[in-house]
């Protein structure tokens, strides 16, 4: 039998850690708000479910976030939360423990509910993690999650890219990969979720410059974490000649910048016999030959 290839390291999350260890007992308002903004998205979606929910997880809750967005809401009983940080667990309080995305510690069959708000596109096997918490769901189970998808920082990606060519003459890697929608349906029909659903929004923040827009992904701990990436500081003439192309290419009216997040949303549920199903294959009772023939002169 042959041994499952081993993803790529595409991401470090060790720094991942480190980075999260060190903003977690930060009380800073530039820390939450894209994820206070994604969380509520994504618990509208769970208010339109009409059932109770006796045990849930909270995968990647950082300090308890979207714990005290649910507020009762979405018929969640006890919630369990877990993050890759110690220290956001720590802040977190609670039913809190640390862990990984990538090898979650339960049995199979484990929640009525899990819920992923902007913590798995930092997984290096994106379609095992989905796999994952396919399996630690009961039969009937309800999985929803939102993360950064294709289109995420395009406008940064690209003055980078121009800065420090021009700069250098050569580009190293600063904007992680994202999934496209297309990608994010197929991997959930990959791990086996019953009634896949993957729909997107934006979430467009505007900046007076380059350097607010990097110190909010700073202080959100979502900066850099390629495996590839460039192990020294930037030259600061690639930042002075990014911020300027930002300006010039992507300034509003009003001369500010605008950061643009593509949220994709999941949704599915962990397979049971009582789920709508498809008919079975050449179960049909209308002849196709005679749906699609012409209708007959009178």
């Amino acid at each position: 039998m042959s041994t499952p290839a081993t993803p790529p390291k595409i991401f470090d999350r060790v720094l991942l850690r480190r980075r999260r260890d060190r903003i977690a007992s930060v009380a800073d308002p530039r820390r939450d708000f894209l994820f206070a903004e994604s969380g509520e998205r994504m618990l509208d979606r769970l208010d339109d479910v009409r059932r109770r929910f006796p045990l849930a997880l909270d995968l990647g809750s950082r300090d308890g976030l979207l714990g005290r967005l649910l507020q009762g809401r979405g018929g969640v009983e006890t919630l369990i939360q877990g993050d890759l940080s110690l220290g956001m667990v720590r802040q977190a309080g609670g039913r809190a423990l640390q862990l990984d995305e990538e090898a979650l510690p339960f049995a199979p069959e484990s929640f009525d509910l899990v819920l992923a708000n902007l913590s798995l596109h930092w997984t290096n096997d994106l379609p095992g993690a989905l796999a994952q918490i396919r399996h630690v769901l009961k039969p009937d189970g309800l999985f929803l999650g939102v993360l950064f998808g294709a289109g995420t920082l395009a406008e940064l990606r690209g003055v980078l890219m121009e800065a420090e060519i021009a700069e250098t003459g050569g580009a190293s890697a600063r904007v992680s990969p994202f999934a496209d929608l297309r990608d994010a349906a197929g991997l959930m029909q990959r791990a086996g979720f019953a009634l896949p659903v993957a729909d997107a929004e934006t979430v467009t923040v505007t900046y007076v410059g380059l350097m607010p827009l990097l110190a909010d992904l700073r202080a959100m701990g979502e900066a850099n974490i390629l495996d590839a990436r460039l192990r020294r500081p930037t030259r600061r003439a690639v930042i002075a000649r990014a911020a300027a192309l930002y300006q010039e290419q992507f300034a509003m009216p009003d001369g500010r910048i605008p950061a643009r997040f593509r949220l994709i949303f999941l949704t599915g549920w962990a397979p049971h016999e009582s789920q709508q199903q498809p008919a079975r294959r050449g179960s049909g009772k209308i002849n196709l030959g005679e749906a699609l023939r012409p209708p007959r002169a009178p």
